[in-house]
């Protein structure tokens, strides 16, 4: 991006002295044609994008494609499609052919606008065989074809990486050459609606002390995913903490300093769509008067690892008389009641994030996941907030 701006300004210069000069309108002509060729040549080559207002299903996730409410999104991931790390093709799993294959026609009997993308990899796949896909140029163009002929036969209109995550420079600089060559590949494919390319991120462009390909991701992708979430969980943290917010002290994790990581690295926020999550993580109190975030705590509640889903804390505030609160100051919610804490994500909390989505110039939002939503609450009121 630090190049488009110094050569704008640059040609901007040389216009101004061309129009002193009185060229012939032809040649003027022919300067503004060039200026505006080279920039369309910096950016990935698919069609520009609305808003997204996106979300992510999986078979298992508990609720069918056909009961998704697609009229709340313009673009729904469907998770996920696997790496074979024998022979580096993607491929989609037998019990998920039949859903996949539909996945496109059915959502879009409710919104027939939508755009679906295939994800590919996602939490629970094996980060190192990604790495050694990446780590050759015969292996990345099997995934690459692979990958764009399985969304083509299943109908979908773009792919999404989910490689969680590369560890060191090495697997960050074969990450920058697999998505140049996935570029590539979709730019030369004979169609008249390129597959739009994006990528499910960390919500800093660092991570472990390892700068993500900026530069890859931003001439390369339509958009990445950042996943601003998971910053504090019971299962590690002794106190209880708002494992979302949007913001904290300068240099403290939170929504807003990933966002401000990713375009003080040089991307722009143009191509940023930002992660909200439909699940919170549920502490024991230490002591019931001391109730709020960062109390102290001694783990996990409700479920092994704590996570809870949406729909099921409303349930249990509503059948513990739990109370509920809201601290504008971080944006994030709790309720507690006896020794449960939970942090999650509320109406507030979401209206807030569109708000500051909007406000920064980011391409939209996305949300983990479809299925946790309680009658839509939570995706009605994303949507309604991004007009």
């Amino acid at each position: 991006m630090g190049f488009i701006n110094t050569y704008r300004n640059s040609k901007s210069h040389q216009l101004k002295q061309s129009y002193h000069l009185c060229p012939e309108p032809m040649a003027l002509q022919n300067l503004i044609f060039l200026f505006f060729s080279l920039l369309i040549a910096q950016f990935p080559s698919s069609t520009a994008q609305n808003v997204v207002k996106a979300t992510y299903w999986f078979p298992d996730s508990g609720i069918s494609a056909s009961d998704i409410n697609s009229s709340l999104f313009t673009h729904i991931f469907c998770a996920f499609a696997d790496l074979n790390p024998q022979t580096n093709e993607v491929t989609i799993s037998s019990n998920n052919q039949n859903s996949f294959s539909t996945f496109t026609s059915t959502v879009q009997q409710k919104s027939p606008s939508i755009k679906t993308l295939l994800s590919i990899g996602g939490g629970n796949s094996n980060a190192s065989d990604f790495a050694a896909m990446a780590s050759q140029a015969s292996s990345r163009k099997t995934f690459i074809d692979s990958s764009i002929s399985i969304a083509r036969s299943y109908g979908f209109y773009g792919l999404d990486l989910d490689w969680e995550s590369p560890r060191n420079d090495l697997e960050m600089s074969n990450m920058g050459l697999l998505l140049d060559e996935w570029r590539t590949a979709v730019n030369n494919e004979s169609s008249d609606s390129p597959l739009l390319l994006t990528a499910a991120v960390y919500y800093s462009s660092v991570l472990d002390s390892v700068s993500f390909p900026v530069d890859s991701i931003g001439n390369d992708l339509d958009w990445i995913n950042i996943m601003a979430y998971d910053y504090y969980m019971p299962s590690w943290s002794n106190l209880t903490g708002a494992h979302a917010l949007l913001y904290d002290q300068p240099d403290r994790v939170s929504t807003s300093s990933g966002v401000d990581s990713w375009t003080g690295a040089g991307l722009s926020t143009a191509q940023m769509v930002l992660g909200m999550p439909y699940y919170g993580y549920a502490w024991k109190l230490v002591d019931l008067a001391n109730h709020g975030i960062g109390a102290p705590a001694t783990g996990p509640a409700l479920s092994e690892s704590g996570a809870v889903r949406y729909v099921d804390i409303k349930t249990f505030i509503q059948n513990n008389g739990a109370t509920s609160v809201y601290n504008a100051t971080v944006v994030a919610n709790y309720c507690y009641s006896g020794t449960t804490w939970i942090g999650f994500d509320d109406v507030e909390s979401i209206r807030a994030k569109v708000s500051y989505a909007k406000e920064k110039g980011l391409l939209g939002y996305f949300t983990w996941h479809v299925a946790n939503d309680d009658n839509w609450v939570l995706s009605e009121e994303a949507y309604s907030g991004w007009t």
